[in-house]
C-alpha cells in the first residue's frame, strides 16, 4: 500500500503514526490548574533530549482549537512532574486520559494518593516508581496542528530504592508500560543483553 502523506487529514495521519512509532514510553504528567486542582494526563510522544542538564520533552496536541489542560497549566506555572508508571498502574494511566473539565482533578477522580514535591508546587504520585520534578525551559510549536513540544529540566529524581543499582535503573524491576496504537498498551517481553559496542579510532 502506498499513502501520500499530504493527502491525509491530521486525525488519520495521527492514527497511522501512532501505530508505526511503537512502542512508545509514557510520560504521566501532573500539573496544577489555575484553580489549584492537580491535573493528570499521559503523553506517549515523550523522550529525553539532554543528559546535562537533564531535559525531557513531551509533545502536547490540541483538541480542535484548544490546547490540552496540561499544556495550559505548564505554560502558566512553568512547573510539573513527569512520572513513569509500572504495570500495576496501567488502568489508572489509561483512565487519566479521560477528558475532564479543567477544574476536575483526575488524581481525585481516580483516588490516587500524592506526596509533596521538593522544588515545585505540583504534587507527585505516591504510587509511581519514578517521579521527576520539572521546570519549563522551552516550548516550540510544530506543524499545521501547532502541537507544542514542551521541554523541561529535571530538578529532582524520585526513584524507588530497589530500582537503582550502581547508578543504573533495573528495567525489568521497573516494569514500565508502553503505548501502542489506539487503546493498546504493552509491557516488557524478553530483554536481550548484547556486548557493548566500542568505536574504533578513525584514521
Amino acid at each position: 500500500m502506498r499513502i501520500v502523506a499530504r493527502d491525509l487529514e491530521a486525525e488519520r495521519s495521527y492514527r497511522l503514526l501512532t501505530g508505526i512509532v511503537v512502542p512508545r514510553p509514557i510520560a504521566w504528567v501532573s500539573s496544577l490548574s489555575a484553580g489549584g486542582k492537580v491535573n493528570l494526563a499521559p503523553f506517549s510522544a515523550f523522550t529525553f533530549v539532554s543528559p546535562k542538564p537533564p531535559l525531557l520533552a513531551i509533545s502536547v496536541g490540541r483538541k480542535g482549537s484548544v490546547y490540552k489542560d496540561t499544556a495550559i497549566n505548564i505554560l502558566a506555572r512553568e512547573e510539573y512532574v513527569v512520572h513513569i508508571a509500572d504495570g500495576s498502574l496501567t488502568e489508572a494511566v489509561h483512565l487519566s486520559s479521560t477528558e475532564f473539565a479543567p477544574d476536575v482533578s483526575e488524581v481525585e477522580e481516580l483516588g490516587l494518593a500524592t506526596l509533596a514535591s521538593e522544588q515545585v508546587k505540583v504534587p507527585r504520585l505516591a504510587a509511581a516508581p519514578i517521579a521527576m520534578e520539572c521546570r519549563l525551559r522551552h516550548c516550540l510549536e510544530f506543524g499545521e496542528t501547532r502541537s507544542r513540544l514542551i521541554v523541561g529540566e529535571v530538578l529532582v529524581f524520585h526513584i524507588r530504592d530497589e530500582l537503582l543499582r550502581q547508578g543504573k535503573i533495573e528495567t525489568a524491576e521497573l516494569d514500565p508500560i508502553a503505548r501502542l496504537g489506539g487503546p493498546n498498551y504493552a509491557r516488557l517481553g524478553e530483554i536481550m543483553t548484547l556486548s557493548p559496542v566500542y568505536q574504533t579510532a578513525k584514521s
